[in-house]
């Protein structure tokens, strides 16, 4: 993935690093110098046979079209939050709110980024790094080293009120980096909500470490900008007794791959990974999910379901590694594709490699048509059959959708997707 080929960008030819103090300096070369030495994804990586890397790492990017948003309700707008605006990202200090919430420090990357020490300095390419082994996440390290800006949230008590991100895209050729780290302390509560296209393409690194007894929610929504491409990570450190829990919903989009690598270093934790996407035509997602036992009794749960028609693609890779000594692990994973006709197509790679004796770790994939009994069923009492399709779709996200615990947003999320089914019935 490249950068706007440019006097600020590049140096006698060579990417040059942002401008950094000594804690974000020595990160970013370490990331630069281990990019190097591995280069960038290509096709024959192991986890990218089903996904092509070549739009993502081409120098610049894809024109993508601008999507009017006019008339239509900005999602999470009834809801009580401190808004942090990026429009192609650049931050937009006139549409954001101040940075001020009651048990919450936050600050920009691109700031606090030019300090000497910065608390953000232990999580910061750290996690990143965590995650590239065994599987390596290149456009991750590139986002570490390049990413001009982004959030460093550190969380010491309960937040006020959620914080949530908005990404904005105006310009048809913008190619965009955000990296957030997000730091909570031990018995610490955050909600962190995410939605918006971001820009043409898009690289976003997060790094969230929860501290023991510490609760983090997340609900992402992906915009609407059909021809956007975007390749996202989540990295996350669950210390004692600690929750993670994230859920993304993805309407549109021609290629989007989300990256989620979840390590349990604290027993007693427990982490939850969600995902619902809908596609029709040129739409291709991709989910790639590692998550590492490596403490005692502890939950993971992986729920990813996909609704794909007229050619439409999904992909879903996920492992569960238990390690040695991680006894009473309890994991599950369940990846489901509905396909709507015969054009679209979903690759899934489920994946168990356990060394302890004493977990109960399982995964389930299944592909599939619409339910012909249910659908006769609902036809027979006088259920039109398109009414009737969107009806068996909704309820086949439902799993998914489950997985947010805030009612008034899971509600706001199917009332989306069921919008998005009416737009693009036959």
């Amino acid at each position: 993935m490249g950068l706007p080929d440019t006097a600020n960008t590049k140096e006698n030819g060579t990417r040059r690093l942002p401008a950094s103090g000594a804690w974000a300096k020595s990160a970013r070369e370490d990331a630069r110098a281990r990019l190097a030495a591995v280069g960038m994804p290509v096709r024959r990586d192991e986890y990218w046979k089903y996904t092509r890397p070549d739009t993502l790492v081409a120098d610049a990017a894809a024109p993508a079209a601008v999507f009017d948003h006019a008339g239509e309700v900005p999602l999470y707008d009834t809801i009580d939050r401190l808004k942090i605006v990026f429009v192609d990202g650049v931050f937009d200090a006139a549409a954001s709110d101040p940075l001020e919430l009651a048990g919450v420090e936050i600050e920009r990357l691109e700031q606090a980024g030019q300090a000497d020490i910065h608390w953000a300095k232990d999580v910061y390419g750290v996690l990143e790094t965590r995650g590239q082994d065994p599987v390596l996440r290149q456009l991750a390290t590139l986002n570490t080293a390049y990413a001009p800006d982004g959030v460093l949230i550190r969380v010491t008590g309960q937040a006020a009120k959620p914080v949530s991100l908005i990404y904005r895209h105006e310009d048809e050729t913008s190619d965009a980096m955000l990296h957030h780290v997000i730091r909570l302390e031990p018995g610490a509560d955050l909600t962190l909500l995410e939605n918006g296209p971001s820009a043409a393409r898009f690289n976003k690194v997060m790094e969230v470490d929860v501290g023991d007894g510490a609760a983090f929610h997340h609900v992402r929504a992906q915009g609407r900008d059909h021809e956007r491409r975007a390749v996202t990570h989540v990295f996350a450190r669950l210390g004692k007794e600690s929750t993670f829990k994230s859920f993304t919903m993805t309407v549109n989009g021609r290629l989007t791959r989300n990256e989620c690598v979840i390590e349990f270093t604290g027993d007693d934790a427990v982490a939850h990974v969600a995902g619902a996407a809908m596609g029709d035509g040129d739409f291709h997602h991709d989910d790639t999910v590692f998550v590492t036992h490596d403490a005692v009794n502890c939950e993971s749960r992986q729920v990813f379901k996909k609704v794909l028609r007229n050619g439409a693609t999904g992909v879903f890779q996920g492992k569960i590694l238990v390690k040695a000594g991680a006894q009473k692990t309890d994991g599950y994973q369940k990846s489901q594709s509905l396909l709507l006709d015969d054009d679209a197509q979903f690759f899934a790679k489920p994946e168990l490699e356990i060394y302890a004796d004493d977990v109960a770790c399982s995964h389930g994939s299944t592909s599939g048509a619409i339910d012909e009994e249910a659908l006769f069923y609902l036809r027979s009492r006088g259920v039109p059959e398109i009414l009737a399709t969107d009806l068996l779709v909704l309820a086949f996200l439902a799993d998914a959708i489950e997985e947010i615990e805030n009612e008034e947003i899971a509600d706001d999320i199917t009332a989306r997707l069921d919008a998005w089914l009416q737009r693009h019935r036959s």
